[in-house]
C-alpha cells in the first residue's frame, strides 16, 4: 500500500518532468533544423502560399546536403588525423628505440647502472652521426667544415676577423685547456694501449707530439685526430679523439707506417723556366734530401722554353742522384687541369699518392708527411690550405734589403694570408682521383678545373680534410691584368691583384703615403723653429 501511494504521488511529477523534457527537444530540433538568416539564405514561403510545400521540401532537401557533405568532410579529417598520429607515434617509437631519453639518464637515480648505459650510448650515436668514420654527401664547397690545425705552442686558424692571427697561441683559457686536456688525454692512451698490459711499452710524452688538427661539428662535437713520433724515422702514432659535448672518447688508437709511402707530385708547366728553377731548388731540399720518397711528374706545354726546363731537371737528378721523375711534353695549348690528368693516369706503378702542385708553391718535408697522413685510399683526401705570401717589396720596403725567401716565410698577418679560397693543391690517392673521375678536361687555362674535382669529392662519401698547414706557402708573383678583358673583368682583375699585393694596413699606409710624408716634413719643420 505504501509503494502504490508514493507510486500515485510521484505519477504526476514524472509527466510533468517528461512534458518540459518534450518541450526543450521541441525547441532544439526547431534551432537546429531552422535556416540561418545571413544574407545569402532563401527567404521562407507564406504559409498560406500555393507553393510554401515545394518551398520548405527544397530548403529541407538543401539543408539535409549541407549536412551530408559537411559530415563526409568530418569524417576525411578525423582518418588524415589518425594517420598522422600513427605515423608520429611510430617515429616517436623508432627514436626512443634507437636513443636513450636525456631525461633517462639525467633523473633516473633509481637505477644509475641503466642511466651510465644509456648515457654511454648516446655518446657513441653522436660519434656516429658526426663525420668520424665516413664521409657526408654535401651540395656545396661552401658546406665543408674546415679543420684548424695546432702544435703544442701554437693554432693555425682560417677565420681569423681583425683580431686574430693566422697564427697565435691560444689566448682564450678555454681554448688552450680544451687542447692540453686532448694532448694529455693522447699521452694517456699511447701510455696505456688496449691488451697486454705485461707487455714492455716506450714512454710518450707531449715532446712526441708532431700535430693536430680538430674541428667542430655545432649539434655534435668536436674531433680531434693527433699525430705523435713513432718508433722509426718513418713511423707515426695517430690518435683520434671525439668530444660529444661531454667527455672526450676515444675513437681509434692505430700505427700509422709512412715508410713506403711515395708521394708524386705531378706540376702542369708552360714556359715560367726561371720559376722551375727556383721550384727544384726547393724540390731538391725538401723532397730528395730530407723525404726522400718522393716522384716528380712534370707535364709540359708547348715547346718554348722546354730545353730549358728540361736542363734544368737533368742537372738535378745528376747532382743528386735523382731518377725517379717523369717528364711529358703535349704540343698543345696550356690546360692545368688536363695537365694534372695526364700526369696522374701516366702513372702505372701500384697506387700512390698524388700531390697536384703549381710551379709557385713552396713545402716542408714536414708537409709532405701531413700529405700522407691525412690521405686514406677509399676513405679520406686531404685539401689543405696553403699560406699566401704578400708582395715581399711591400713588405719589406722600410728594411735595407729583402731578407732570403726561407727568411721570408713566416706565417703572420703582416706577410700573407690563408687562401681559402683556393682548392688547387690537394693530395689524394690515385685509385680514389680515377674512380671520382678525374678533372673536367673542357676547362682551359687557369681556374675552374681544381673547384669542379673539388665539388666531385664533396659529393662523394670520402671524408675531405680541409685544414691550413704551417709548411705549404704561395710563393708571391706579380699578377698581369690583360687589357683584353672587359671593364668589369679588369675591376675584378685587379681587386683580386691588390689583395695578394699587401695586407689591409700596408696598402693604407700606401694610399696615405704623401700625407704621411707631409706630416713628417712638417714636424721637422716645429721641430727647427722651436
Amino acid at each position: 500500500m505504501m509503494l502504490r501511494r508514493g507510486f500515485i504521488l510521484f505519477l504526476p511529477r514524472l509527466v510533468g518532468l517528461l512534458v518540459v523534457a518534450c518541450c526543450l527537444v521541441s525547441i532544439v530540433y526547431m534551432l537546429a533544423c531552422t535556416p540561418k538568416g545571413d544574407n545569402h539564405q532563401l527567404a521562407l514561403p507564406r504559409v498560406h502560399s500555393p507553393t510554401a510545400k515545394e518551398g520548405y521540401e527544397a530548403i529541407l532537401q538543401e539543408r539535409e546536403e549541407q549536412h551530408r557533405n559537411y559530415i563526409i568532410s568530418l569524417k576525411k579529417q578525423i582518418a588524415q588525423l589518425k594517420a598522422e598520429l600513427q605515423g608520429r607515434s611510430e617515429q616517436l617509437k623508432n627514436a626512443q628505440d634507437q636513443y636513450p631519453d636525456p631525461l633517462d639518464i639525467r633523473l633516473d637515480h633509481r637505477n644509475p647502472e641503466k642511466a651510465q648505459a644509456n648515457l654511454l650510448a648516446f655518446l657513441r650515436s653522436q660519434i656516429d652521426k658526426a663525420e668520424v668514420h665516413t664521409g657526408v654527401k654535401l651540395s656545396t664547397e661552401y658546406a665543408a667544415v674546415p679543420f684548424e690545425s695546432f702544435t703544442l705552442q701554437k693554432v693555425y686558424q682560417l677565420e681569423t676577423g681583425l683580431t686574430r692571427h693566422p697564427e697565435e697561441k691560444p689566448v682564450r683559457k678555454d681554448k688552450r685547456d680544451e687542447l692540453i686536456e686532448v694532448i694529455e688525454l693522447a699521452v694517456g692512451s699511447l701510455n696505456n694501449p688496449e691488451g697486454d698490459s705485461n707487455a714492455k711499452h716506450r714512454v710518450y710524452t707531449a715532446s712526441d707530439f708532431i700535430e693536430g688538427i680538430y674541428r667542430t661539428e655545432k649539434d655534435k662535437g668536436t674531433l680531434y685526430e693527433l699525430t705523435f713520433k713513432g718508433d722509426t724515422k718513418h713511423q707515426f702514432k695517430k690518435i683520434v679523439l671525439f668530444r660529444p659535448f661531454g667527455p672526450v672518447m676515444k675513437v681509434k688508437n692505430e700505427n700509422v707506417n709512412m715508410a713506403d709511402s711515395l708521394i708524386n707530385v705531378i706540376v702542369p708547366l708552360a714556359k715560367r723556366a726561371s720559376k722551375f728553377r727556383q721550384f727544384m731548388q726547393n724540390f731538391r731540399e725538401m723532397g730528395i734530401q730530407q723525404d726522400g720518397r718522393i716522384h716528380l711528374t712534370v707535364v709540359y706545354f708547348g715547346k718554348e722554353q722546354m730545353n730549358e726546363v728540361k736542363s734544368i731537371l737533368e742537372n738535378t737528378s745528376k747532382s743528386a742522384n735523382f731518377k725517379n721523375f717523369t717528364f711529358i711534353q703535349l704540343n698543345e695549348e696550356f690546360s692545368r687541369g688536363k695537365g694534372l690528368d695526364i700526369g696522374a693516369r701516366f702513372w702505372k706503378g701500384s697506387n700512390v699518392v698524388l700531390f697536384f702542385c703549381d710551379v709557385d708553391i713552396y713545402f716542408t718535408a714536414e708537409f709532405l708527411n701531413s700529405c700522407r697522413l691525412n690521405t686514406q685510399p677509399g676513405k679520406k683526401v686531404f685539401y689543405p690550405v696553403l699560406f699566401s705570401q704578400y708582395n715581399p717589396s711591400i713588405i719589406y720596403g722600410h728594411h735595407d734589403s729583402i731578407p732570403s725567401l726561407e727568411q721570408q716565410l713566416i706565417i703572420k698577418k703582416e706577410t700573407g694570408f690563408w687562401r681559402d679560397f683556393g682548392f688547387g693543391m690537394t693530395c689524394q690517392y690515385r685509385s680514389d682521383f680515377i674512380n671520382i673521375g678525374g678533372f673536367d678536361l673542357d676547362i682551359k687555362g687557369w681556374g675552374g678545373e681544381d673547384v669542379h674535382l673539388y665539388r666531385k669529392y664533396l659529393h662523394s662519401n670520402l671524408i675531405v680534410i680541409r685544414t691550413p698547414v704551417r709548411g705549404l706557402f704561395h710563393l708571391w708573383h706579380e699578377k698581369q691584368c690583360p687589357d683584353e678583358l672587359t671593364p668589369e673583368q679588369y675591376k675584378m682583375c685587379m681587386q683580386s691583384k691588390a689583395m695578394n699585393e699587401g695586407s689591409h694596413g700596408q696598402l693604407g699606409m700606401l694610399v696615405f703615403k704623401q700625407e704621411i710624408e707631409t706630416h713628417l716634413h712638417r714636424q721637422k719643420l716645429s721641430s727647427k723653429k722651436t
